[in-house]
């Protein structure tokens, strides 16, 4: 009678919500699949001249795509066994945005200039992998009081990263897509430290700021209504934020630079409240920038670009990646022009710059708008993980990735609009890209944990 008793417990902290929710993913990897299927058997025997869509994928390319099902499936029992009591929405938020960026890939592929008809087998592979980094993650922080103890090395490791990456770029060409990657093993397999060192940044400022939040909500020395921060608690995270920031200098980065910025600045807020810290921050970057606007071509060239990118000299060659992306917004209208049915691959680097634009031509605003909501639902789970945490490193800690995925979606949209220079980092999940996808899980694994209230402090 006990076991049958116990069987019943087990059942109801079963994860339904989360199973029922997986659907959603799953019908949208077969619908997509059926779509570009059906698409390349209708233009099978059209000529060129009638169809320019003839490399899409047959299903035989296609079927590997369901491993993606099973993958999640997979993961989802695994989190059953480990921490049940865990947010249910959050694999199945990741797994529709991981589904539209591999079936995204590999309808690009093979319509690239150069084709590439298994970009979206590598881009699944990179998501299982993932996956695994995800239970891995879950698994590693049965504790999460070690991530705390640990948060020099944390930053030490910060600074490697760094370091690697700089030592890397200066014996490479500057002009080359990848003058930010490493090649590991025997295989060149790429892999960018900088996905890695904003997680390594957010656990040292969570671990950081736990410790001396009540210093600086308090602040320091007072000049008539301002509080100036206390220097002495401050000169850790300054540092540290300083020497990541020598990979803007050093790799051209300045998408990296305002993630990295951005980061410091929700952190510093989260941790003490004061909108006070956020304007001197502010007024600190507003410096920074406009002396690397005087002192740096290529920051120059960057705002002239998106200053003027329909002037002809400039929309025929650096602007034209630009120009190109607006345009495939613009033809995708409200509704899009279906997916397998646009001319996204028109935009240069599309499978990584502009996935977006992408994403806006062939499902329309409505269905940029879709995704959009999919961010936001994400980040409002971190922050309401970070509200119900139990103490304030875990509440600094969900609250920073919270602030990651915030800050890389506003940047790299806002870059695709034109709204500021392009950038080089990715869309979370949906650009093609191992590294990235990696680091991403490594953090919603760490958000599963943190809402699991069976944690061990």
């Amino acid at each position: 009678m006990r076991e049958v008793l116990d069987n019943m417990v087990n059942l109801r902290r079963y994860r339904w919500s989360e199973l029922f929710l997986l659907i959603m993913p799953a019908l949208f990897i077969i619908v997509g699949m059926l779509q570009l299927t059906l698409i390349s058997a209708h233009n099978s025997g059209a000529s060129v001249n009638q169809i320019t869509t003839q490399n899409l994928p047959t299903l035989d390319t296609l079927g590997p795509n369901l491993l993606l099902i099973v993958a999640l499936l997979a993961t989802h029992i695994a989190l059953s066994w480990l921490i049940p009591d865990a947010d249910q929405t959050l694999l199945p938020i990741v797994g529709m945005l991981s589904a539209l960026g591999v079936l995204m890939a590999t309808r690009l592929g093979p319509d690239l200039p150069t084709p590439d008809k298994n970009l979206g087998f590598r881009q699944l592979t990179w998501v299982i992998l993932a996956l695994g980094f995800c239970i891995g993650t879950v698994w590693a922080t049965r504790s999460i009081r070690w991530l705390r103890l640990y948060k020099y090395s944390w930053a030490v490791a910060g600074i490697v990263l760094v370091a690697i990456t700089l030592i890397h770029a200066r014996s490479v060409n500057f002009d080359s897509p990848t003058h930010d990657q490493l090649n590991l093993g025997p295989s060149g397999i790429a892999f960018q430290p900088s996905e890695l060192l904003k997680i390594c940044l957010v656990i040292f400022y969570a671990a950081y700021l736990a410790e001396n939040r009540e210093m600086l909500s308090q602040g320091g020395k007072r000049f008539g209504p301002f509080s100036m921060p206390p220097l002495k608690h401050m000169m850790p995270l300054v540092a540290l934020l300083l020497l990541s920031l020598v990979m803007f200098v050093g790799l051209r980065e300045l998408g990296l630079a305002l993630l990295i910025f951005g980061v410091f600045v929700s952190m510093i807020y989260l941790a003490s409240g004061k909108l006070i810290y956020v304007f001197y921050s502010l007024g600190g970057f507003a410096v920074g920038a406009l002396i690397a606007y005087k002192l740096f071509s290529y920051v120059r060239d960057r705002v002239l670009i998106v200053s003027d990118a329909f002037a002809p000299a400039i929309a025929s060659n650096k602007g034209f990646q630009i120009v190109q992306g607006l345009i495939a917004l613009g033809n995708g209208g409200i509704l899009g022009q279906g997916f397998g049915l646009g001319h996204p691959t028109f935009v240069p680097a599309v499978q990584t710059d502009y996935v977006a634009a992408a994403v806006g031509e062939e499902l329309g605003l409505v269905g940029l708008f879709a995704v959009i909501a999919l961010f936001m639902l994400l980040i409002y789970r971190a922050f309401r993980i970070a509200i119900r945490s139990r103490d304030t490193f875990e509440q600094l800690l969900a609250g920073g990735i919270g602030s990651i995925f915030a800050i890389q979606t506003l940047v790299i949209l806002a870059g695709n609009l034109k709204i500021i220079p392009l950038t080089g980092i990715p869309l979370p999940f949906i650009t093609y890209g191992g590294s990235s996808v990696i680091a991403n899980y490594i953090m919603v694994g760490l958000l599963l944990r943190l809402s699991s209230p069976e944690s061990v402090d």
